[in-house]
């Protein structure tokens, strides 16, 4: 029985004739797509249904405001439409504050103390510090709308150095080189926005796995939501950079791999799902676990646009080629059998092919592959002949013909490397382990191998030891680094300039690594971002008292605190921990480092050296691209 609601509803929806219908079944997903768009007709008839005007509007300041997605609800109810032309009858996926992702205008932005150098627990040695708790109050802030657009900008990029052979310089110009940036890696994406979208041919990324037990160096322990909130941010700039031919690999273990498939569907859209590859990444059983000893990790693939990628290819191995024979010295070399039956049943396919001496040969139960003409053309070629007996056909498969081979989706150790090797890389490099969670060479040289050609560009944001520069760059790719950890300058700029000296660790011997390329390092230029590091180091209340004078003089505060509360004598009578706290929430997090539109401005043309201005004007031209 329909409701009056309905009949208003359908009521507006006819005058749009089959628009709206299927069979004479509403389609309720048109309906919410033209909802979601604000479709101008289909508004204009819904305002002028006086039942649901008088529903679905609000009168503010003289003017009607239509409650869309009040009436998108309604479409999402199936006791309204129960027997609706629909691909789904109760959408189901992740929410924010009650909405679905994708239908959010909203940013939550947990990165301030989720993912910079601001607090204690950003990495497993600071956990257990008594100065600074992980549960301080200050963890999570929302940014506003009308304050993103200036977070995102560009942003200014100081102590620009060039790595090459001969040692390091400074980078007064930038021109294609290989890049490395030290900041928040959510900033630092979009200050490369304007610059590489749609230009990065392959995204690898090793994130936090929130597993708060690991020793990634990141926080890591997010809940959930605020988890997949931390990723949501990234991958949207992520997706914008990555090319159209272009594939992105996430490496995650079980803790978080349901909801992050479910995010990338969101972002990525469900139809650019490549595969789930699982790399088993050790080999010896693990006795401290309390059900399963795991063995594995997964890497998440996607495509930004799979009609559009051409078909992956993995290096051919002599196991690969064990195979192929020529038992009857065919001239075209070596060759295996192929199957020459359809996968799937086909009566089309279903016919006799009659051998030269007479036999008529039977098809298979499914039938052929190919067409009678197909399989016709393919024996005057040579490619199918006749079995010596007549019995039935072969197809070959010349091992001339191979170029690569289609990679498989389960990975082992022999070819890709353990979580072992990784660690004894780093060690080779360094004399000790200096980072707790690297991946091995020969797992970035498989994918990379994949999902790349040379002088691609290859982009890693969660950049850690540069396992993925340093492999990039002996594989002949060009490369984008992202750190935020002050072990970028200690480890993964270290590690790179021993790949350019000619390190022989890794894949060096398999690729004949000699050394050489180069790569340019620049750092976000620090703004609030120093004030936080300053306040969280402080060891009493006299550092706190001078950082807290130097913030009145030049730092931005939240437009919300009021400065003379803030300079009364309460401030000084809490602990040194609130004092910490009440500092650091005070500040206007969405100036953490200085925009580029702020590069010309005196008080901050005065901050930069002559040859990080020209660098910043070389990165930033308009070349006509």
């Amino acid at each position: 029985m329909e409701t009056k609601l309905n009949q208003e509803i359908r009521a507006v929806l006819v005058k749009f004739d089959d628009k709206y219908f299927v069979d004479g079944i509403v389609n309720k997903s048109k309906v919410i797509r033209d909802l979601d768009s604000y479709d101008a007709d289909l508004v204009k008839e819904l305002l002028s249904n006086d039942e649901l005007k008088k529903r679905f509007t609000m009168e503010i300041a003289g003017a009607t405001v239509i409650k869309v997605n009040d009436l998108i609800d309604v479409f999402e109810q199936d006791e309204y439409w129960q027997d609706s032309y629909t691909k789904y009858s109760k959408k189901i996926g992740l929410t924010v504050n009650g909405r679905f992702l994708d239908e959010s205008s909203e940013v939550v932005l947990d990165f301030p103390y989720k993912d910079t150098v601001l607090k204690a627990s950003m990495s497993k040695e600071d956990s257990g510090k008594d100065d600074l708790k992980p549960d301080e109050p200050f963890l999570n802030e929302i940014i506003a709308q009308d304050e993103i657009d200036t977070l995102f900008d560009k942003k200014i990029l100081v102590n620009a150095k060039r790595y090459t052979k001969e040692g390091v310089g400074e980078a007064a110009a930038f021109d294609e080189d290989n890049l490395i940036i030290k900041g928040n890696n959510l900033l630092a994406l979009h200050t490369l926005k304007e610059k590489y979208s749609d230009k990065v041919k392959l995204i690898y990324l090793d994130p936090p796995y929130n597993t708060g037990s690991d020793g990634f160096n990141y926080n890591d322990r997010f809940n959930h939501a605020s988890w997949l909130t931390f990723m949501k941010n990234r991958l949207e700039i992520a997706r914008d950079l990555l090319s159209e031919d272009g594939t992105i690999w996430i490496n995650f273990d079980d803790n978080e791999n349901g909801y992050i498939n479910v995010l990338l569907d969101q972002i990525f859209n469900e139809s650019n799902y490549i595969a789930n590859v699982i790399w088993n990444h050790t080999k010896q059983s693990k006795n401290d676990e309390r059900f399963f000893s795991r063995h594995y990790n997964h890497l998440i693939v996607y495509a930004k646009d799979k009609n559009l990628l051409p078909n992956f290819q993995a290096d051919r191995t002599e196991k690969d080629n064990k195979a192929y024979k020529n038992p009857d010295n065919d001239p075209k070399g070596l060759w295996r059998s192929g199957d020459v039956r359809s996968p799937n049943l086909r009566k089309t396919l279903k016919y006799t092919i009659e051998a030269p001496n007479g036999t008529i040969i039977q098809p298979p139960e499914k039938g052929w592959r190919w067409a009678k003409e197909t399989v016709e053309e393919k024996m005057s070629t040579g490619e199918i002949v006749f079995k010596k007996d007549y019995s039935g056909i072969v197809r070959k498969i010349y091992l001339a013909d191979q170029e690569g081979r289609t990679p498989e989706n389960l990975w082992y150790g022999e070819d890709s490397g353990t979580t072992r090797d990784a660690n004894g890389e780093i060690k080779k490099i360094f004399g000790t382990n200096v980072f707790s969670t690297p991946k091995p060479e020969k797992l970035l040289n498989k994918l990379i191998t994949i999902a790349s050609k040379e002088n691609d560009i290859v982009l890693d944001f969660f950049m850690g030891s540069a396992t993925t520069q340093a492999v990039a760059m002996k594989m002949n790719r060009r490369f984008i680094g992202i750190e935020q950890m002050d072990y970028i300058n200690t480890v993964s700029v270290t590690r790179l300039q021993k790949v350019i000296e000619g390190e022989q660790g890794g894949i060096s011997t398999d690729v004949n690594w000699q050394g050489g390329g180069s790569f340019v390092y620049a750092e976000l230029m620090e703004k609030n971002t120093g004030f936080i590091k300053e306040i969280v180091n402080a060891k009493n209340m006299t550092d706190l008292q001078a950082i807290f004078k130097q913030m009145m003089e030049t730092a931005d505060f939240d437009f919300r605190v009021d400065l003379e509360e803030l300079q009364s004598e309460d401030l000084w009578q809490q602990s040194i921990d609130d004092q910490k706290r009440i500092l650091i929430k005070v500040i206007d997090k969405n100036q953490l480092y200085y925009n580029y539109s702020e590069i010309d401005d005196k008080n901050v043309r005065d901050l930069i050296s002559d040859s990080d201005y020209e660098f910043n004007k070389s990165f930033y031209a308009d070349r006509g691209e």
